[in-house]
């Protein structure tokens, strides 16, 4: 494998289709898609300063890398990409791309950062930005720490463990997703969704969990979490006070409390849900903020 080290290269597509080449300690400036239809590429230590750098790549392997600010659109329409112990503040990285795996990488504007990406590793990643993983399918992910609203809209076939989403509207038209142990904080959580599983973890949400087709929650928490479930069929069991149940479509919820029952017979049917609980302190016909509308 041929190596390039401590170089600055600059211009158009400076080393454009390359192949079997090691890059060590160089810098990418001035000049868009460096690296354009490469292949079997190793990166170490180098650093991206401008865009496109990597599109239509096959089989592809960085280290202790940096894509600057302007190193936009970064990688684009590769596949078979491996990622670790790098730093990306360039937004709108990875789209299209098919078998990533990302470990220990901090993306300081994740704005749009990998839509329409398959087959997904994703492992101990700090992200910030909105629209995180719209339209993916197959992800993985381990210890992600996401600060960004409208994460995982429509995304299919996904497993999230051990991570903190602070994200409103997360899971939006999404499919097949099962999250583990992980804190999430948002309004909106989940609508429009099918198959959303959430096992032991913990929820802060307003309308979370709503217009939900097959909800399973087992052993979560659901803080300061009001107008929950709203036609969503659900079969929950939480461990914690939920501040208001809406209008529930059918199934089954589990609480040791909740401070407000809210069902509408008009719109609701309250014998396809079975609420157990020992403690509801308010049982309403109608939300509050209906007032006296008719």
């Amino acid at each position: 494998m041929e190596e390039i080290r401590e170089q600055i290269l600059s211009g158009e597509r400076s080393l454009f289709a390359s192949c079997d080449l090691k890059i060590s300690d160089c810098v990418f400036e001035n000049g868009e898609s460096p690296l354009k239809e490469s292949r079997n590429i190793e990166l170490d230590g180098t650093m991206f300063r401008w865009k496109y750098p990597l599109w239509y790549c096959n089989n592809v392997k960085v280290r202790d890398c940096t894509w600057f600010e302007m190193a936009r659109a970064g990688v684009w329409y590769t596949e078979h990409f491996e990622a670790a112990d790098s730093f990306i503040q360039a937004p709108k990285n990875f789209r299209r791309c098919h078998d990533l795996t990302l470990s220990d990488i901090v993306f300081t504007n994740a704005e749009e950062t990998l839509w329409n990406c398959e087959d997904i590793k994703l492992s101990n990643i700090t992200a910030r930005g909105d629209y995180f993983a719209m339209n993916c399918t197959n992800i993985e992910a381990d210890n992600l720490k996401l600060d960004g609203n409208y994460s995982f809209d429509g995304v299919k076939n996904a497993v999230i463990r051990n991570s903190r989403l602070l994200s409103k509207d997360a899971f939006w038209n999404s499919e097949n997703i099962t999250v583990y142990d992980s804190f999430i904080s948002g309004e909106y959580l989940g609508w429009n969704s099918r198959n959303l599983t959430l096992i032991g973890c913990t929820i802060e949400s307003l309308q979370g969990l709503c217009y939900i087709d097959n909800l399973v929650m087992k052993d979560c928490k659901l803080i300061d979490t009001t107008l929950a479930f709203e036609y969503s069929s659900v079969d929950a069991s939480i461990t914690s006070t939920v501040g208001s149940v809406f209008n529930p479509k059918e199934g089954t919820i589990k609480a040791p409390a909740i401070r407000e029952l809210i069902v509408e017979k008009d719109i609701a049917y309250p014998s396809k849900t079975k609420i157990i609980c020992d403690a509801i302190d308010k049982v309403s016909s109608r939300p509050e903020w209906k007032g006296d509308m008719p």
